[in-house]
């Protein structure tokens, strides 16, 4: 006779899943959990075989926070770089699955990192463990539950969604939330508000919800999981050092290498003073210990910052880190990804608005309205006020380094066609360059529509969609430029033609990058410096272009127990600054930082060919305009200040 089990009724199968659900949570923990059942592979891991947590001891009061057994209703992790934040997040799904079933909700910066993620982790960790697979069927089963987005298992699901999709945020309650890389998420998500709060919204019906927060950092200020983490307990890691035994925390000021020999990196105890090789961390890391910042904080809440210093031994060493940071240099864009990534730390702006007298007194002799050498991208920023339009056309070369080629002020009231012709005008003028080949001509040009908004949209659908793009400044974005989307009715409740495309623009993500660019140090040539990444270069203006420029100042203000940062005028005018960010917003809309050395170097050769052989094609306008001479109108602040 046949042992073979059955299969059940649909009432019973209904029956044995509400059992499943009712039965107590495991009093097995998420670590022990990870340490007899996980298996990793080459799929998922550089390290295959068995999950050991002895390899990253500082994970397992993490995960075991996570355990039903544990009170701790939200974990906080800050973290750097190959600490295994992530891997935390998948032990627990994993666990949830095979011990504590019910509804999980996993979300990552976007729709389409949480179907990568899915196929890179979420199914290897399925497929690779026993007690997992026999739970979640075949994907390749009909209607077995198992889709890129979605696992049913008895008991549960696990659904995975992007942080840009309110619909995906709002499809179910979860008892289980893991929200993965916060700091990546949008700033705003159709308009509903932030991802992270819609998320967390899902699970206030469940009284024993459990919620893992976790990310690299990056902008202090705006950054969600230094907010998290300053509302927890703020638990920091301590480790004995392997000479005194003194207690210490892995401070980045510790590590010392002679310069030029990074390899030669070694930590350097506060205590003792003696020094510690990378591989001392093999005892160092079991012994270690959290021990909490904030005594009166909400128990339920517990926040973890670690540092890529803890790395275990044959991942990130100290010599690579200390070669990262000689890599980084000065330049402030390397320096943010070393704190973000290696240290864990949110990268915090200083705050400080650049030197307008100095940007004044640095200066270069380049001919204003020619492109200098270096400079292979054209782009135009625009700013409208109530009777005059305000320009600026920027070179864009390697490394967002960045020329002023030209500053134009187009007087006349911009509620009438005449100002715009000339605008118009711009994208037809040719400007020489230093390479001696063809002239360039701008790529494409931002024109802010925050003021006088009907004539701004009525004029760019009139223009070239790839060469003109209306923009307008929006603080939820998750970089200098988002997706455009088409706005068919005008502020006033017109109906627009046919419509036009509005580009939304951080303009406080683009500022903060233009300010630190501005502070940027001149290399030193004598030594074969390089220029910096970013850096400005500016013919000679008068001093009120660089006020305007300087302009604005980064505020952080304490309202209701909540940081609020926010960019506030230190005076009248500003439009430099405002023409500066749009012109940033053109580049940006092109990809810009995207392109690889090959595209510049093609750009560079096409622009030292002889002219003779690049003739123009007769009548040819990208403005759509006939060919007229372009007034060469400088406002007072361009030149020089007169005597």
């Amino acid at each position: 006779m046949s042992t073979q089990a059955q299969p059940l009724s649909g009432a019973e199968a209904y029956r044995q899943a509400a059992r499943n659900a009712a039965r107590p949570d495991a009093a097995l923990k998420v670590s022990d959990w990870a340490d007899k059942y996980r298996m990793l592979t080459l799929r998922s891991s550089p390290e295959p075989g068995p999950w050991r947590t002895s390899r990253v001891p500082f994970l397992k009061d993490i995960m075991d926070d996570l355990s039903p057994s544990s009170r701790v209703r939200v974990v906080v992790f800050m973290k750097g770089a190959q600490i295994g934040g992530t891997e935390c997040g998948n032990n627990w799904t994993g666990f949830n699955i095979h011990l504590a079933p019910g509804p999980m909700m996993a979300v990552q910066p976007t729709t389409d990192m949480a179907k990568r993620n899915s196929k890179q982790r979420i199914g290897p960790l399925i497929e690779d463990s026993s007690v997992l697979n026999g739970l979640v069927k075949d994907a390749r089963q009909r209607h077995s539950g198992n889709t890129v987005l979605a696992k049913d298992f008895p008991g549960g699901i696990l659904v995975m969604v992007g942080a840009n999709s309110p619909r995906g945020l709002r499809s179910m309650s979860a008892r289980y939330l893991f929200l993965d890389e916060v700091d990546g998420y949008p700033g705003d998500v159709g308009g509903e508000g932030d991802p992270c709060d819609l998320a967390m919204a899902r699970s206030t019906n469940f009284p024993r919800a459990k919620i893992f927060i976790t990310s690299t950092p990056v902008i202090s200020g705006r950054s969600r999981i230094e907010r998290f983490y300053d509302e927890s307990d703020q638990r920091q890691y301590w480790i004995p050092c392997p000479h005194c035994r003194e207690m210490m925390v892995l401070g980045f000021a510790q590590l010392r290498w002679p310069k030029g020999q990074p390899h030669k990196a070694q930590y350097f105890c506060e205590a003792c003073a003696k020094p510690i090789e990378n591989h001392a961390k093999e005892w160092m890391l079991p012994r270690g210990e959290w021990h909490p910042q904030i005594a009166d904080a909400d128990p339920k809440v517990r926040g973890y910052h670690i540092s890529s210093l803890y790395s275990p031994v044959g991942w990130l060493s100290w010599g690579q880190i200390a070669a990262k940071r000689e890599a980084a240099g000065n330049d402030p864009e390397k320096l943010q990804v070393f704190t973000n990534t290696v240290l864990g730390l949110p990268w915090a702006e200083e705050g400080e608005v650049p030197d307008a007298e100095r940007l004044y007194e640095r200066r270069e002799a380049y001919q204003i309205g020619r492109v200098p050498q270096g400079g292979l991208l054209l782009t135009c920023g625009v700013d409208v006020q109530l009777r005059r339009i305000e320009c600026e056309i920027v070179a864009w070369g390697k490394n967002k380094e960045s020329w002023s080629v030209d500053y134009r002020v187009f007087e006349g009231e911009t509620n009438q066609p005449a100002v715009w012709a000339q605008v118009a005008a711009l994208l037809d003028e040719d400007f020489k360059t230093d390479y001696g080949g063809p002239p360039m001509q701008i790529r494409r040009m931002a024109v802010d529509s925050g003021f006088n908004t009907t004539t701004v949209y009525d004029w760019v659908r009139k223009m070239p969609r790839t060469k003109v793009m209306a923009v307008k400044g929006e603080s939820k974005v998750a970089g200098v430029v988002g997706l455009p989307s088409l706005i068919e009715i005008g502020p006033q409740g017109k109906r627009i033609r046919y419509g036009v495309r509005l580009w939304p623009v951080n303009t406080n993500i683009a500022k903060e990058e233009l300010y630190r660019w501005l502070r940027g140090a001149m290399p030193d040539k004598a030594r074969g410096e390089a220029w910096p990444t970013g850096y400005c270069h500016f013919p000679a203006y008068g001093k009120e272009y660089f006020e305007q420029l300087c302009a604005e100042q980064l505020i952080t203000r304490t309202i209701a127990g909540r940081r609020i940062t926010k960019w506030e005028l230190l005076r009248d005018r500003n439009e430099s600054l405002d023409c500066r960010i749009y012109a940033r917003a053109a580049a940006a809309s092109l990809r810009m930082e995207t392109w690889a050395d090959q595209r510049w170097e093609q750009m560079q050769a096409e622009l030292m060919k002889d002219p003779r052989t690049n003739v123009a094609e007769p009548g040819r306008s990208n403005s759509g305009v006939s060919r007229t001479p372009v007034p060469q109108f400088r406002p007072f602040h361009a030149r020089e200040d007169p005597e």
